[in-house]
């Protein structure tokens, strides 16, 4: 009979151990995904707007919404948004302009 209750103790401190390391986890996890995203972009001083979206393990993707100034000298530093999916797998991220996020008419 004591071998369940060591199990339910090992269960419990493993838990708690994979708890306290998961902030930590997240925290590392999320700086690569805003550093690979930031790489990906075109913008200039590109920051997340909001936080990352964490999609299901089944689909595989992490999004982030940057926004930054369009580097191109014809665009006059404008204000872009792209959206950033980071393929977890593969560690690589993929962006796509997004400008059509923001009501009509803000440019920031």
């Amino acid at each position: 009979m004591k071998t369940p209750a060591l199990i339910l103790f090992t269960l419990i401190a493993l838990s708690s151990q994979a708890h306290a390391s998961s902030s930590d986890a997240w925290a590392t996890y999320d700086k690569k995904v805003l550093a690979s995203c930031v790489k990906a972009s075109g913008l200039k001083n590109a920051e997340p707007v909001g936080t990352a979206a964490q999609f299901d393990d089944r689909v595989g993707y992490t999004a982030l919404l940057l926004q930054g100034q369009y580097p191109q000298k014809h665009m006059k530093g404008v204000t872009g948004t792209e959206l950033c999916l980071y393929r977890k797998k593969t560690k690589t991220a993929f962006v796509t302009e997004w400008d059509s996020i923001r009501p009509a008419g803000t440019s920031q």
